[in-house]
């Protein structure tokens, strides 16, 4: 099963970007015996600047057809990690294609992709910026992968 990361924005070269594209190789090297993986990022723009839902249709867009979405906001359930790997490990177990990660701008996300969402998870009660959910995100993947994986990884 596919993983994306589809996010509103362009994470531009330096050291957050580095760390996403870190963990995001490792998610591939550690899943691909689980089923899981390759980890992928897809950045959408609104450049005619319509705000929430016009990220809304193009976050949408990006999602594969049989894809389980997972909506990144800050009303969602906080997952324990071993919680957010059963996640993934339940939708690939059900034959879904891809998993996508749906991050949403400056804004946050339309009510219309929380509801097209299978869930909605938070990284707490917190609002984070954009563009280092990308990289707290890319962490869990390869996290969960690790866990689906039993590697020493997770000590949790």
């Amino acid at each position: 099963m596919r993983l994306i990361v589809c996010a509103v924005g362009r994470l531009r070269a330096g050291p957050e970007r580095d760390i996403v594209s870190d963990y995001l190789t490792r998610t591939g090297r550690t899943g691909g015996p689980v089923g899981v993986g390759p980890a992928t990022v897809q950045e959408v723009e609104d450049r005619a600047r319509g705000g929430p839902s016009a990220e809304a249709r193009l976050l949408l867009r990006a999602v594969p057809k049989g894809a389980a979405v997972c909506a990144l906001d800050e009303r969602g359930r906080a997952l324990s990690s071993p919680e957010f790997a059963e996640l993934i490990a339940g939708w690939r177990d059900a034959g879904r294609p891809a998993a996508a990660f749906l991050i949403g701008g400056a804004e946050g996300l339309d009510p219309e992709v929380r509801a097209r969402a299978d869930a909605v998870t938070a990284f707490g009660p917190m609002v984070w910026p954009h563009m280092l959910v990308r990289v707290m995100l890319s962490e869990q993947l390869y996290r969960a992968t690790a866990i689906l994986a039993g590697t020493p990884y997770h000590r949790g």
